[in-house]
């Protein structure tokens, strides 16, 4: 479904009896579009899928929501800013942060604030969903080999530095990120909620 259609979500919700395991890996990379469709695609669209699966919330319901390490550079420390990601189905959302000096066309900054504010927003969501006997985490992969990490390498010169700056020396493989969202979503992991799990060779250890 699309994400920023609220019909399309809420029939995707209908069609659902009860929710076992939802990952939500939807989203936009930098090179994918202007700053502000990404920006929208990925915090407000993440929300109103969450916003619509909390209605068959059940005991055992669990979520992953993927984030990014961009989520864990773009940290912003503006007060007010941190207020208006913190309420991402606000209508006004993206001219409320252009309001307070977030160049949200900037589809690098876009991203990181988006990806701030899904790791924020499955943190706060921990609570409700516990009430329920729910689950909900966030995972930020770091450089991965999918298409979308192919893009951006082609377009953004700095990723062969990140890759540098990695400890392990490599990307990671989906299959790796796979096996993380595979352990969340598993019984193993039945005492974790309200967390992001980095899945990114340690490249955010070193900055």
């Amino acid at each position: 479904c699309d994400l920023l259609d609220k019909a399309s979500v809420d029939a995707l919700v209908a069609k659902t009896r009860r929710l076992g395991i939802l990952v939500v890996t939807a989203g936009l990379s930098p090179s994918m579009g202007d700053g502000i469709r990404i920006f929208n695609v990925n915090l407000p669209g993440m929300a109103y899928v969450l916003d619509a699966f909390e209605r068959i919330l059940c005991a055992d319901s669990v979520a992953v929501c993927f984030a990014s390490i961009a989520g864990h550079i773009f940290v912003p420390t503006d007060s007010h800013v941190l207020k208006l990601i913190d309420d991402p189905l606000s209508p006004t959302i993206v001219q409320d942060l252009i309001d307070v000096g977030v160049d949200i066309t900037d589809s690098d900054a876009a991203y990181g604030y988006s990806k701030h504010g899904v790791i924020r927003l499955c943190r706060k969501r921990a609570a409700i969903w516990g009430e329920r006997g729910a689950r909900i985490m966030s995972l930020s992969p770091g450089i991965v080999d999918t298409a979308m990490g192919d893009l951006e390498f082609r377009n953004q010169p700095a990723m062969e530095d990140l890759v540098a700056a990695t400890p392990l020396k490599r990307v990671g493989t989906a299959g790796e990120v796979a096996a993380a969202v595979d352990f969340l979503t598993s019984s193993k992991a039945s005492f974790i909620t309200g967390i992001d799990l980095l899945v990114d060779g340690g490249i955010i250890s070193t900055m």
